[in-house]
């Protein structure tokens, strides 16, 4: 027979576990949302927002179309009107960062979350309940409202006639943006032990959308297929990313979350000493206790490739994604539109002394090697602290662009009737030691910032960042540094001699 815990299905056959998850997490959702909807301090601005907040919006659209009609502008209140749109959708959903931030550590200092985390429920099933009665309440608000504000805009005096695509767009981004900060709030209320706390640091999810949204923005009144019947471009690029982080923070969300360290944490206590102390320790480590390396040829033998091995995945991702970046470089500059033309008959016997001034226009009179080191350093120290933001994304956007543009200039090369040889050995003469340095560099970012999503056996999320961190320290101090200096040492003064060679001149 059919137990409580395994329904059956239609078939007969045991409910699957994905369903019975859902099926389990809607029922703390349906409370909770109850709740919500029992609270005048929840009801009341969701009210104003869906109902009186749109019929405003379309007051200042009419007036400033109206406005910038007299002088000509007609196109700039046109994609005011789309802007406006958003910003209906968005405001409701703001009040969904609230209700996420008192999910765990509101009923925590409300002592009702006991017997709640009593249940036979998982953490899986009590998270996405969690999460999914945040969501819902503002995000009904923020539909409503936008459905006020596109009937007044249809069948009030502008007449406006939206692009499907367009509707779609704005009406897809409020629903990921209310994803990203729901799930972002989630993380944190479950990870704090004050609302004050959880508010403060709330400020780590408000400013990057805000700023978001300042950049949706300025895409909808600049963007040139903002007429276009598939929709703007870039807003589905966004939409895509915006995706991709949600998936990130609902991993991040699961793995971290744990009832008895919830009930456990009551107070959050920050000791720097002892953090310092942990990730020195670290970077000392020579194996997976934790041993100190006694002398620096140990720290070299043994500590070194220890924390080689544990970025390992995290290289072969970053030699993938540079194989893809600088391929793509290549296929781009095969498109006709992106092609350059260049003369096939141009002198090469001058390159070097071109280098040399090229070099002198980027660098300016500071001393080579140092500046190459800086320049290089300044690159992978800002991929670093991406990543850290950024689930180690942001390493993998920022320095394969380099190699995009390198792909993207031998294909302007080859199309002109050049040898490539010349110009592999100009790359490659320094690039011996630079590019795995960069590699080793952008693997330590990705590991900095995706280990949150997904933690080592065994591993709190404290002392799973405290070891990226202190292998990233190991590696910066042991390896790159002096990589770094030994590359720029052979891009001044090898480099120039092998094109020189090269080039005949």
């Amino acid at each position: 027979m059919a137990t409580i815990a395994e329904p059956l299905n239609g078939a007969g056959a045991p409910e699957s576990s994905w369903r019975r998850t859902l099926s389990n997490a809607l029922l703390i959702t349906e409370r909770e949302v109850r709740d919500s909807f029992r609270d005048w301090r929840i009801i009341a601005p969701l009210i104003i927002l869906t109902f009186m907040f749109p019929f405003l919006a379309q007051f200042v659209a009419g007036q400033f179309t109206d406005y910038v009609a007299d002088y000509g502008a007609e196109i700039i209140g046109e994609r005011t009107i789309p802007f406006l749109l958003m910003i209906v959708g968005f405001f409701p959903i703001s009040i969904s960062l609230v209700i996420a931030l008192e999910t765990f550590v509101g009923e925590k200092e409300r002592r009702s979350l006991e017997p709640l985390l009593s249940t036979p429920l998982t953490n899986t099933e009590l998270y996405i309940g969690k999460m999914l009665a945040a969501m819902i309440p503002p995000l009904l608000s923020s539909y409503g409202g936008m459905l006020v504000y596109l009937g007044s805009l249809i069948f009030g005096g502008l007449e406006w006639r939206p692009p499907a695509a367009l509707v779609i767009q704005i009406i897809t981004l409020t629903t990921v943006q209310a994803l990203v900060m729901v799930a972002g709030a989630v993380v944190v209320s479950s990870q704090t032990t004050s609302t004050r706390a959880a508010n403060l640091l709330a400020s780590f999810i408000v400013i990057p959308v805000a700023m978001l949204i300042q950049g949706e923005s300025a895409i909808m009144f600049l963007a040139p297929d903002a007429e276009a019947p598939s929709g703007i471009s870039a807003l589905w690029a966004i939409i895509v990313g915006m995706m991709i982080v949600v998936i990130l923070l609902l991993r991040v969300g699961n793995s971290i979350f744990n009832r008895e360290e919830l009930l456990g944490r009551t107070i959050d206590q920050v000791n720097f000493r002892r953090t310092f102390q942990t990730i020195w320790h670290q970077v000392l480590a020579v194996d997976e206790q934790g041993t100190r390396a006694r002398n620096l040829s140990e720290w070299y033998r043994r500590g070194i490739p220890l924390s080689v091995r544990r970025l390992r995945s995290a290289i072969l991702v970053t030699v993938f994604v540079f194989l893809v970046a600088i391929s793509a470089g290549y296929v781009l500059g095969q498109m006709p539109d992106w092609q350059l033309h260049l003369p096939s008959n141009l002198p090469l016997g001058n390159v070097s002394t071109e280098m040399g001034t090229a070099a002198q226009f980027f660098f300016g009179e500071r001393p080579a090697i140092f500046a190459i080191v800086v320049q290089n350093w300044r690159i992978l120290a800002a991929a670093s602290i991406l990543a850290v933001f950024s689930f180690g994304v942001g390493a993998l956007l920022l320095t394969p662009a380099v190699y995009v543009l390198l792909g993207y200039l031998f294909s302007q090369l080859i199309l002109a009737g050049y040898s490539p040889f010349p110009f592999f050995l100009a790359v490659l003469t320094h690039g011996v030691v630079e590019i795995p340095v960069i590699v080793l560099a952008t693997a330590c970012a990705l590991r900095l910032g995706a280990i949150v999503t997904r933690l080592p056996k065994g591993m709190t999320l404290g002392q799973a960042w405290t070891q990226a961190l202190g292998d990233a320290i190991k590696l910066w101090l042991g390896v790159l540094l002096p990589g770094l200096f030994v590359a720029a040492f052979i891009e001044a003064f090898i480099t120039p001699l092998v094109v020189r060679i090269a080039f005949g001149g």
